[in-house]
């Protein structure tokens, strides 16, 4: 089983500090990150993808807030 994480930010003057941070604090001993500086609007996330071609079943991924992974549960 792999722990994994999904860390994007909207903007390339944005830091992933927060969202690092956060998972450090909580104790999660994530193995692999996957992250990217690009909009939540645009379909094409190569790091998304990464990831998703990346995980198995019974591997866990962990992200700070839903809006980092999505717009919206449609999405």
């Amino acid at each position: 089983m792999a722990i994994v994480s999904y860390i994007r930010v909207s903007s390339t003057d944005q830091s992933f500090e927060r969202q690092l941070s956060i998972l450090e604090s909580s104790g999660i001993k994530v193995e692999k990150f996957f992250k990217e500086k690009i909009s939540g609007k645009d379909t094409k996330r190569p790091q998304l993808n990464s990831m998703l071609d990346y995980v198995r079943e019974g591997d866990v991924i962990y992200i700070t807030e839903f809006s980092r992974l999505a717009r919206s549960t449609t999405d």
